[in-house]
């Protein structure tokens, strides 16, 4: 299966913005979703016109960005709702799209750039967040390898993994490190007296935090295994879980067994966590596996140490002792360990924190990802408007050859 164009695409300088459709599966509360938000707020709008299609329900960001950008949603019905490609082939065609870019795997990759093809849009990519679940990537998204420009991956061993695990080609898969807005996610000391006047937590108890969606993966039973064996040591030390999903049930129990009582809270879904981790101490990710969290790079930025799983490519976020603590997955002692450490010296955790976010601010730019992403998309689409101008002549040449004979 090969992508062909039969229209003539016009040079970028000859033409007005691209117009670019993001393509997932709703928009909660998340890494890869806030990732987004963030991209499409920043795109240079006299080059590119984002719009974002949600196959089901818009969710709490997606809701949020209707008021700010076209956003589409409800086109898939069901997991075997084959007619979603002919729904997304009209919207496609209806609003001109220049470029659909997937992001994550699963349906959303499968349906978003088959419809893509069969309309005719020039660019297509995926992005891809994960080196496992929910980005695992199966045999069904493999097989349309030859309709896609490009695979993103969020950092250079993801970019290793999409072409040795995943494997796609290697001249396919572009890095585009994600990027964190460091204005927004900085260090706050209003906003850490606020939020621990609302729920109640005295000035000088550390505090750790861990944000990410409530979903298996992310392993928030070991984060309440190491706050209990953190309590024994520091009583002081509270815990705070941003974030929600199908495992909160679970997560309640093993923090009620635990006994951690109100040391430790679920503050659900919240559109306030640059506040939240400026109210924190040190920042905590449990995960089975990752690419390049984003949620390291804010807790990072806002001036926090990190405790995180040796997973995926958090090492090149983390340095070990450094800018944090690298674990291995499902280790609570080496976890409990090193928060203890840093809840006992406030010297080392504004050591760490400071070296953190100047971390941030040079390899991590929310600007070098926007820029990433509109640099490939225009690439792309200039080569294939390039193509196709060539083609076209060589079509004029061969019919007037033809017709000279």
């Amino acid at each position: 299966m090969t992508t062909s164009h039969k229209k003539l695409l016009p040079p970028l300088d000859d033409r007005g913005p691209l117009r670019i459709l993001f393509l997932l599966t709703s928009m909660p509360v998340g890494g890869a979703e806030t990732l987004l938000v963030n991209l499409v707020r920043r795109m240079d709008r006299s080059r590119f016109l984002p719009e974002i299609c949600c196959l089901k329900e818009l969710g709490p960001l997606g809701e949020e960005m209707a008021r700010e950008t076209p956003v589409h949603s409800r086109l898939l019905a069901g997991k075997y709702d084959v007619r979603v490609l002919p729904r997304l082939v009209r919207l496609m065609r209806r609003r001109r799209i220049d470029a659909a870019i997937t992001v994550g795997a699963g349906d959303k990759m499968f349906w978003g750039r088959l419809a893509a093809w069969r309309a005719g849009v020039p660019v297509v990519l995926s992005a891809l967040h994960s080196t496992g679940w929910p980005d695992g990537v199966g045999r069904l998204n493999r097989w349309l390898t030859p309709l896609t420009d490009s695979f993103i991956a969020v950092a250079a061993a993801h970019g290793r993994h999409l072409v040795e695990r995943e494997r796609f080609p290697a001249d396919k898969v572009r890095v585009i490190p994600n990027g964190v807005d460091a204005e927004r996610f900085r260090p706050d000391p209003a906003a850490r007296r606020a939020i621990r006047g609302e729920i109640a937590i005295a000035d000088d108890a550390p505090v750790f935090s861990i944000v990410a969606a409530l979903r298996p993966e992310k392993n928030h039973r070991l984060f309440v295994e190491a706050a209990a064996l953190v309590r024994k040591e520091c009583a002081a030390a509270r815990f705070l879980v941003v974030g929600d999903g199908p495992e909160r049930n679970s997560i309640e129990k093993a923090a009620r067994d635990a006994g951690l009582g109100d040391s430790l809270l679920l503050l659900g879904t919240r559109g306030d966590v640059p506040q939240v981790l400026a109210a924190s101490d040190g920042f905590v990710l449990t995960s089975h596996n990752e690419a390049n969290p984003v949620s390291i790079l804010e807790a990072m930025s806002t001036g926090l140490p990190v405790v995180a799983t040796r997973v995926g490519s958090v090492a090149e976020s983390v340095e070990d002792e450094i800018t944090g603590f690298l674990v291995q997955p499902g280790d609570a002692q080496a976890i409990a360990r090193h928060c203890v450490a840093l809840a006992c010296d406030v010297a080392l955790r504004r050591e760490m924190g400071g070296t953190a976010r100047e971390r941030v601010m040079r390899y991590w730019s929310l600007d070098a990802m926007v820029e990433g992403y509109q640099k490939l998309i225009a690439d792309v689409y200039q080569s294939k408007s390039d193509r196709s101008r060539l083609l076209a002549t060589a079509h004029r040449y061969a019919d007037e050859v033809t017709a000279a004979r």
